[in-house]
């Protein structure tokens, strides 16, 4: 009866020490470590992707370099155009004569020294018409200009249309037409026939 006792209790301690080794090996924090660098190096690997696309994207654009070879052509084609251009000036319509004056005077010189030819008592027939219309608005020391600038051909279709502001300080301490420089409408004028001869050259193409 002994025997038998003593070997019970061998038995019984054997199987609690195989359950703590059984149990030490499943809370083992090895078993677990390896997933964490494997799981880092996935995230890692995956912006590696992006940066190959945006790379094969961005050297595929070079490409588009090739457009400006195109643009040498259309400036002798707009230089056709603007040489073959009469304009005709009708009078302004909102400005006083004072301001009126300095206005058609750098009008045509602007228009000379962009090449395009001024229609009058020449006899020669328009090509383009073009109809001004201002206005002023004065506050505190300074006047501002506002113009309208209607671009017809012969048979009175518009075409095109410039309008704008000009801003300065009033002179003579009046306020609308009188607080106006010669300068400022000087100013207007070589605005309007720069931003007429560019509309010009777009119509080349």
């Amino acid at each position: 009866m002994r025997r038998s006792h003593v070997t019970t209790v061998s038995l019984l301690a054997a199987l609690t020490l195989a359950a703590c080794t059984n149990a030490k090996d499943v809370l083992e924090p090895s078993a677990i470590a390896p997933q964490s660098p494997t799981a880092g190096t996935g995230t890692a690997a995956t912006p590696t992707t992006p940066a190959t696309t945006a790379q094969s994207s961005a050297a595929t654009q070079p490409s588009a370099p090739a457009q400006p070879a195109t643009t040498t052509a259309p400036p002798a084609k707009s230089a056709a155009v603007i040489a073959r251009t009469r304009l005709q000036v009708a009078p302004i319509v909102g400005a006083s004569v004072e301001a009126a004056t300095p206005l058609t005077a750098a009008l045509q010189t602007q228009a000379k020294q962009r090449g395009i030819i001024l229609a009058g008592s020449a006899g020669q027939t328009p090509t383009h018409v073009l109809k001004g219309y201002f206005s002023t608005m004065s506050e505190g020391k300074d006047t501002t200009v506002i113009y309208v600038w209607d671009v017809y051909d012969p048979a009175g279709n518009r075409l095109h249309r410039i309008n704008g502001q000009q801003k300065a300080p009033s002179v003579n301490g009046g306020e609308g037409w009188a607080a106006v420089a010669p300068e400022t409408m000087q100013a207007i004028a070589d605005q309007t026939i720069d931003q007429f001869a560019t509309w010009l050259g777009g119509q080349a193409g």
